[in-house]
């Protein structure tokens, strides 16, 4: 059976929260049950401004609840839910963005509240409605309004509790659609002959942190004494520790909003490692990246040691996902102390990693142990937060089939040339002349597929040299083919590049 939903706004006329007959009334019609929502025009003006004029034109006619977190909340009034593909869910909106307008009313159960990006000014047509009290979003979401019938309450628990995919999106997404919007006097919800919407309940004013309105941290506390751990994450971010049923699951996660196709997201994983050195953890990190590396699943762009106890990787992976090809970029930074690895690992397509990074920095930076005094990661360099760089060999075949025999190269370099002191020394020296220009060349291949075939097709000949290094036995034997194999492509290393930067160089 297909049941109606109605969403209705309803309008408050001063800050004591009295309201009249008179008050404007807003009905969605879905699929799912009657939802009464009263507004809060004193608190939020430019918002039920905005809202209400989105209603009465239609806007929300045929909209979606596209995002679902149970004991969080049900997020809605995207147009890209009419027709777009469920990729851009959550993306749409209005041209017109509204200026925030926190105040003091508090994230709780029933409360109605503007939806919106990293910057706090970016509201425009989507809003959610919370589940369960979420007091970490206080004063720094928008709230503009209220549910205030049983029914509202009733269709506000079917919806959250609808099963979801991986993206938070109902996998019966038709049952939450807004069949149209209307605004209607505040006297109809309250006609107890008709009773069309519901059973209006008789709340008092709304819970409110303080009179006075307080600039946000921006950030909510995790904290675990089982965990012995502590850290910050942004505020409206869902935050989820591991039931421990799952031993290769992160024991905790912080997810963010979906964009670009993913949510983006920070975890922790914690790992009891005895007497291991942080080099011996190097060792074995490399060597399970390396599978995927040689598969050409994964591009490793930048390894470094930021402290004596502290390793960060930085690589972009080929990740499918709702059937679409999304290119991932990974920030791992390994933190060793006490017999124990903490491993904070941020994720988000390549296109939007910088947005969010200066917010991992923080949570990292906030990182403590709690049986320990004071955060582990304090006085660090933040981050890099730079885009690319890296290997340009790497870059140019990742993917492909050349990926194998690119990881061949690794193997030769780490078993045979690296493990000389001659080579060693030769490899130091060649290393700081090749990365002084590979990084530009790397960022450029990901800004041109065709550029990256043509880099492609030049080193070809120059991957195939490499069997020559499995004749090499002794120490000498080693360097002298080592050092002509590279000599013999010298060609690519030095020359082609050089010819690049200088033309790029003169573009810009």
């Amino acid at each position: 059976m297909i049941f109606t939903l109605s969403i209705i706004f309803i309008g408050s006329t001063n800050s004591a929260f009295s309201q009249t007959h008179e008050d404007p009334v807003v009905v969605l019609e879905t699929s799912l049950g009657d939802i009464v929502i009263e507004l809060f025009p004193y608190d939020a003006p430019n918002h039920v401004k905005n809202f209400i004029g989105l209603v009465s034109s239609g806007y929300y006619d045929d909209t979606l609840f596209h995002r679902v977190i149970p004991g969080f909340m049900i997020q809605g009034g995207d147009p890209n839910t009419i027709n777009g593909d469920p990729n851009t869910w959550g993306q749409g909106g209005p041209d017109k963005k509204l200026d925030a307008e926190f105040n003091t009313i508090k994230h709780e159960r029933g409360i109605v509240s503007m939806a919106r990006s990293s910057d706090p000014n970016s509201a425009g047509s989507q809003f959610f409605i919370v589940h369960q009290d979420s007091n970490h979003l206080n004063q720094d979401y928008t709230v503009f309004g209220r549910i205030v019938t049983v029914e509202s309450f009733e269709t506000l628990d079917k919806i959250a509790e609808l099963p979801t995919d991986a993206n938070n999106r109902p996998i019966n997404s038709e049952v939450t659609k807004i069949l149209s919007a209307s605004v209607i006097p505040r006297a109809d919800i309250l006609d107890e002959e008709r009773k069309y919407y519901g059973v209006f309940i008789e709340l008092s004013p709304p819970d409110r942190t303080n009179n006075i309105p307080v600039e946000s941290t921006g950030n909510q506390i995790f904290e675990s004494k089982e965990l012995d751990i502590a850290f910050s994450a942004p505020e409206g971010w869902l935050l989820q520790q591991s039931d421990g049923n799952n031993p290769d699951a992160p024991d905790v996660v912080a997810v963010g909003p979906l964009m670009g196709g993913i949510n983006p997201a920070f975890s922790l994983t914690i790992d009891d490692v005895g007497n291991q050195t942080i080099d011996e953890l190097i060792i074995e990190k490399n060597n399970i990246l390396d599978k995927a590396v040689y598969t050409g699943d994964l591009e490793i762009t930048s390894q470094k040691k930021i402290k004596s106890n502290v390793y960060q990787t930085e690589a972009i992976g080929m990740f499918v996902v709702d059937e679409e090809k999304l290119d991932i970029r990974f920030l791992d930074v390994m933190i060793l102390s006490q017999g124990k690895s903490y491993t904070f690992t941020y994720y988000n397509t390549l296109e939007n990693f910088n947005n969010e990074i200066s917010r991992f920095n923080k949570s990292l930076d906030s990182f403590k142990i709690l049986s320990q005094e004071s955060p582990l990661m304090e006085s660090t360099t933040e981050i890099s937060s730079e885009e690319g760089g890296g290997c340009l060999i790497a870059t140019a075949t990742y993917g492909s089939e050349l990926a194998p025999q690119v990881q061949m190269l690794r193997e030769i370099r780490d078993n045979q040339l690296m493990n000389t002191e001659s080579g060693k020394s030769f490899m130091s020296g060649f290393n700081e002349l090749y990365y002084s220009f590979s990084p530009i060349i790397a960022d450029y291949e990901r800004e041109s597929p065709v550029f990256k075939e043509v880099v492609k097709l030049a080193i070809t000949p120059m991957i195939s040299t490499l069997s020559l290094m499995e004749n090499a036995e002794s120490e000498s034997e080693v360097l002298s083919i080592g050092i002509s194999v590279i000599m013999l492509n010298l060609g690519m290393y030095l020359g082609v590049p050089a010819i690049v930067i200088f033309g790029i160089r003169k573009r810009n």
